[in-house]
């Protein structure tokens, strides 16, 4: 691995993120000028492009028959959302938790890794020769998606959740949107091809399997965008929108990322990542456990320094004993 591909890797994380960002505002500016609900926009534009990072590094991992990088990138960003962003946003203000939230969002969270973990895990619960995450699987995952659309667009109309649309495009002229949402268009796949590329490279260096890079690394990475979005929304106060673009994140990721990978080319799953799995339904029953602990219906500061001890754990036993734990779920 050389300099030129380390900064090559560092570069694909700038042009991932700020490529979503461009094409969210440029594609949020164009709908207001087609006098599109603000609402819409929120929950497509906004949503849709959040994902984007996550979206754009599975897909070309997929393709590049990387598939332990796609699986370890989802798991890794989940793990990160509710360990790390939330850790981080509650020792900046208690987060708290609307009742929707606790009883809704976060058990949804918590059925899409136990739906998936089903998917991945063919030879345990039907006898199948190979683990993979099809096709029909990916269909699946995508129907649940578009439930989980139609329930968020019902919450949003009754005024039980926020959509946002980037201030930024209210101002913007046509010709900039049109100009920021093609480059955004064009950054994202380069990006993405810049990280694949570098996170198997690094593999190689570090001595580390592609999945712990993508756990570790790639995961934490794409999901740079949530971590700065949920610190200040905590810093403003605003904290019901840290815990929704956390929940929400995970939600997205799952049902719409993976599935729509899977739809593309089918992932083949390795047994090993079954620990990373378990965590992330860990971090989802954890999450929800925390909403009663102390305060009713918040995650206050002292539980999210939890999270973060919990966080620096999972991951210093990953690296240091990655193989050891794979090979026990194998």
């Amino acid at each position: 691995m050389t300099w030129l591909d380390i900064v090559l890797f560092i570069l694909g994380f700038v042009l991932l993120i700020k490529g979503a960002d461009w094409m969210v505002e440029g594609a949020s500016a164009l709908a207001k000028k087609l006098n599109v609900p603000d609402l819409v926009i929120g929950l497509t534009i906004v949503s849709f492009g959040t994902s984007a990072p996550e979206m754009v590094v599975n897909i070309i991992a997929s393709l590049n028959g990387s598939a332990d990088l796609a699986i370890g990138n989802i798991l890794g960003s989940n793990i990160a959302n509710i360990f790390l962003i939330l850790g981080i946003a509650s020792l900046i203000r208690g987060l708290d938790v609307q009742v929707t939230t606790v009883w809704k969002e976060i058990p949804l969270s918590l059925l899409c890794i136990l739906v998936l973990g089903v998917q991945l895990n063919d030879g345990l619960f039907d006898g199948g020769t190979t683990n993979v995450l099809s096709r029909g699987d990916g269909l699946i995952l995508i129907s649940f998606f578009v439930i989980f659309l139609y329930y968020t667009f019902g919450m949003a109309q009754k005024g039980e959740f926020e959509a946002e649309v980037p201030e930024e495009a209210l101002h913007m002229s046509t010709a900039k949107a049109i100009v920021y949402t093609v480059i955004g268009l064009v950054a994202l796949p380069i990006g993405g091809h810049f990280i694949v590329e570098g996170a198997t490279a690094l593999a190689r260096v570090l001595g580390w399997s592609e999945a712990v890079i993508g756990l570790v690394i790639v995961g934490v990475g794409t999901s740079l965008p949530e971590v700065a979005a949920s610190a200040v929304a905590a810093y403003k106060g605003k904290t019901g929108i840290a815990i929704g673009n956390a929940v929400g994140s995970n939600i997205f990721n799952i049902f719409w990322v993976l599935g729509l990978s899977a739809l593309i080319k089918p992932i083949p799953f390795d047994l090993g990542l079954n620990i990373d799995v378990l965590v992330t339904i860990f971090a989802s029953v954890a999450l929800f456990g925390s909403t009663f602990l102390g305060t009713p219906r918040q995650v206050a500061r002292a539980e999210g320094a939890i999270f973060l001890l919990v966080y620096a754990l999972y991951v210093g036993l990953r690296v240091v004993f990655g193989e050891e734990l794979v090979q026990f779920f194998r």
